[in-house]
């Protein structure tokens, strides 16, 4: 038996969607219209960075993948979803909540000029 260490930021490789998807998010678009849902400092619970919800969602979707069931499942054995999520895995339930209450702010995104 033997250890692997993974670092999963070197899992996502340059010219693919991935990789492009990763970049804009992370580095082009602005979240704005996102953060300010996502403040939790009175709350238990921290939130999941809308970011990384943008990007398993966006990857997901562009694989055909929509339950957020098996989106959950793929944030768990998917190298790729690990390396997009940070290797955290969000509850199907904020997943469904995310793209269903975040709609239309999803959907500006793809109006945005990137900076």
């Amino acid at each position: 038996m033997s250890m692997v260490v993974i670092n999963y930021l070197e899992q996502i490789q340059p010219g693919t969607f991935e990789f492009a998807l990763h970049y804009l998010i992370s580095e082009k678009l602005d979240l704005c219209a996102f953060h300010q849902f996502y403040k939790n400092d009175a709350e238990v619970r921290p939130t999941y960075d809308p970011a990384i919800l943008l990007k398993i969602i966006l990857f997901a979707y562009s694989k055909d993948i929509t339950s957020s069931r098996e989106i959950q499942w793929c944030c768990e054995t998917n190298i790729i979803f690990k390396a997009l999520s940070c290797d955290t895995v969000p509850h199907f339930t904020t997943i469904a909540h995310f793209v269903s209450s975040r709609g239309l702010a999803i959907e500006t995104l793809f109006e945005q000029s990137p900076q």
